[in-house]
């Protein structure tokens, strides 16, 4: 079906909108009718994301992310940079080949710093077994993620199915109950895009991916939007400070909370409230008997439960990183066993020792960055999460759930282009409905 994403529902169009999307039975072909789209325009992402704006470099979407499902790159993986740890691993790398240039230099020409291999197998292995520890534990948090916002697209692919199938207006309100409908569905793309806004600590309502979608509802988040008009994101970062980010400095970083810290009015729990919203929906509907069949009230309040529970595991991943404790450990450990590397390497490599350490640091050093960024998996980084396709996934489903009416089973069981014996013979539901073929199907 051809329609165009941007078309807006405008008052004169009122009557012949309604008309199109109407779920009676006479009318099972909307797309011969002008259905507006009232989705949010596929693939519009956050303003916070940079790597989507217009005003970058192909340097910035480079380094930044996440990374695009759809693209395709045909370079081997061996030499890929996007996505790869190496920027960030650039300035250690810098600190440990002149860590080890000086000490192979010094041993070399002053006095031998050589040392026994000993402590070289005994530190390897408990440095395996912590990077090991980070790199599982950081990874299971990832697929954490992943598992929830595949429950999210599936429980909101069967609200909305239930809600735009099962909920039947009432010859009274059917034009209410038809708006009430897009209502709902419109709130279940808002709650997955608060839901992605909240994961990344954008706490208003003024991105251009939820804006519309939320605007006629009253939340703290609009309240604070409108109370503060001056927020974050208005000053792009300096170019030392970009560059600071790029390669991991963590000087440079900027407090992924501090728009929460400098709010001055209460921020509330947008995807909650959203919740707050579909629950009186659904409970109006019942009490107006739309749903003809206990069952599909109790898959409706079931699936509202469902996204609490995908909203609280998303929020217990956020906020229960690996233990500071474990954390520091095991960096210490890490360096300590990098920096004394030159000294067990020298006495049998030589010169050859600074290579080689270099080497060595690049692996030891690059499974600890990359459990350091896939700890989060929500936030901006290359490998985390893509967010905005998930949203933009589940908006444009509903979409296709809501693209056409309701139909009977008889407009697609009768036709004459039902196969019915495919492959064994091509005659459609007319030929098989006649009686001397019916009898050789019982046969």
């Amino acid at each position: 079906m051809d329609y165009d994403p941007r078309a807006s529902l405008h008052v004169e169009d009122d009557q012949q909108t309604l008309e199109a999307m109407s779920t009676s039975e006479e009318n099972l072909i909307p797309q011969k009718k002008h259905i507006p789209q009232f989705m949010p325009e596929p693939f519009i992402l956050s303003s916070n994301n940079k790597r989507h704006s217009n005003n970058n470099s192909s340097f910035d979407d480079y380094f930044l992310g996440p990374r695009e499902l759809d693209r395709h790159s045909k370079w081997p993986m061996l030499l890929r940079i996007h996505g790869s740890c190496l920027p960030e691993l650039v300035l250690p790398l810098l600190v440990v080949g002149g860590w080890t240039t000086a000490v192979c230099l010094f041993s070399r020409h002053i006095h031998d710093l050589g040392i026994s291999h000993t402590l070289l197998t005994v530190l390897g292995f408990v440095v395996a077994l912590s990077l090991s520890f980070r790199s599982s534990t950081a990874y299971e948090r990832y697929m954490e993620g992943r598992r929830a916002w595949t429950t999210l697209g599936m429980v909101s692919q069967n609200f909305a199915r239930n809600v735009w199938i099962n909920a039947v207006e009432r010859e009274e309100s059917a034009k209410e109950d038809l708006l009430a409908k897009i209502t709902a569905l419109n709130l279940v793309v808002a709650f997955a895009q608060a839901l992605k806004h909240r994961l990344r600590f954008e706490p208003y309502t003024h991105y251009s991916d939820i804006r519309d979608l939320v605007q006629h509802l009253d939340t703290f988040a609009k309240e604070a939007t409108e109370l503060e008009p001056h927020r974050e994101d208005r000053d792009p970062p300096s170019f030392w400070k970009s560059w600071g980010e790029y390669l991991g400095i963590s000087f440079a970083m900027s407090n992924p909370r501090k728009v929460l810290k400098r709010a001055k009015h209460p921020l509330g729990n947008l995807p909650l409230e959203i919740l707050n919203h579909l629950t009186v929906y659904v409970n109006n509907i019942m009490a107006a008997g739309c749903f003809k069949a206990n069952i599909y009230q109790t898959h409706a309040l079931s699936s509202v439960w469902i996204m609490h529970d995908i909203m609280a595991n998303t929020d217990r991943i956020l906020n229960t990183p690996l233990p500071l404790a474990y954390t520091i450990a095991i960096s210490q450990l890490t360096w300590v066993y990098i920096l004394i590397l030159p000294f067990q390497l020298y006495t049998t490599l030589g010169l050859v020792a600074i290579p080689g350490t270099l080497f060595a640091a690049y692996i030891i050093l690059g499974f600890a960055y990359i459990g350091q960024e896939i700890e989060n998996p929500f936030g901006h980084d290359v490998n985390d999460l893509p967010l905005d396709d998930f949203c933009n996934q589940i908006a444009a489903d509903i979409d296709i759930i809501a693209a056409s009416a309701p139909k009977d089973s008889e407009t697609f069981v009768k036709s004459k282009n039902n196969r019915l014996m495919h492959p064994l013979n091509h005659g459609g539901y007319d030929v098989w409905e006649d009686q001397k073929c019916a009898a050789e199907v019982e046969e």
